[in-house]
């Protein structure tokens, strides 16, 4: 008896690239310390973000990348509500849940907020006090006046940020005497000092050289020991070496949320791996 010829296999067609109308769903799916529901940002009259969905893990580095205007550092300034400050800036959909609360509730105190919530701007700004009295700052203004105990939260905060070894021996120096790389850590220093749950960083390498650069992005792949970290960077290889997870904007619009190998590696939308090869309009 003569065995019928197998079928003839199917040609395997590659997975076509989908146009950013829908968001490639965020990894991990679990809800996140950070979670962002259908958020809406305007400017006054005009929108900045439009139906952002984000859930960002804890104790990992999550990059918001993306060209410039695209919305990423306005999303960031969302979590701890430094918008608030600008005039006419607001949320007019959605809500930003940290920690089971949605943080625009009327009877949130946002001085709270933002110790819960630390931020690292782009440019380092000291204040014009020793380094000790910049790192327990934000511990005095809070109340707390007990020697030992400030003494030991600088101590903390200062070996959190690999800045102890080169201030231990002159903490009452004005910390303007530092190199621009040491009074950024000391910035990171003062921010974590209060242990807040998750700490925010604006581009906190573009106003650095090279070999601070390396230290700091050191520091932040170490900062995920005891903080969850979102960083807004222009610097995609940067979003590569610290990054665990990477977010693609793009018009104020979130277009890809998933780890960074794939971000970089295996791009779900046509946009992001347009952008990630640099043929991006």
């Amino acid at each position: 008896m003569v065995a019928a010829p197998p079928a003839p296999k199917k040609p395997v067609s590659k997975p076509a690239h989908h146009e950013p109308s829908a968001v490639t769903p965020a990894t991990p799916t679990a809800e996140g310390v950070i979670s962002v529901r259908g958020l809406d940002f305007h400017y006054g009259t005009k929108q900045a973000l439009f139906d952002v969905n984000l859930e960002i893990p804890a104790r990992k580095v999550t990059a918001l990348i993306g060209p410039s205007g695209c919305g990423k550092s306005t999303l960031l300034r969302c979590f701890n509500r430094i918008n608030d400050r600008i005039a006419g800036a607001h949320i007019s959909k959605g809500q930003v849940v940290i920690k089971g609360k949605n943080i625009y509730d009327d009877d949130v105190d946002t001085t709270q907020l933002r110790r819960q919530v630390g931020m690292v701007f782009q440019k380092y700004n000291p204040f014009p006090k020793s380094i000790y009295e910049n790192v327990v700052y934000a511990l005095r203004i809070a109340g707390v006046k007990k020697k030992p105990v400030l003494d030991e939260a600088c101590e903390h905060a200062l070996k959190v940020a690999a800045l102890w070894d080169e201030t231990k021996d002159r903490l009452k120096a004005n910390a303007f005497g530092l190199s621009g790389g040491q009074m950024q850590r000391l910035c990171i220093a003062r921010a974590v000092a209060v242990r807040p749950d998750v700490l925010l960083m604006d581009e906190p390498c573009s106003a650095l050289d090279p070999i601070a650069t390396l230290k700091v992005e050191e520091l932040i792949t170490q900062l995920t020991k005891e903080f969850t970290v979102v960083i807004v960077t222009h610097n995609m290889q940067q979003a590569r070496r610290v990054a665990d997870l990477t977010a693609f904007m793009f018009m104020g619009q979130l277009i890809e949320f998933a780890d960074t190998t794939t971000i970089f590696g295996a791009p779900q939308q046509k946009k992001t791996e347009e952008y990630i090869r640099g043929i991006f309009s």
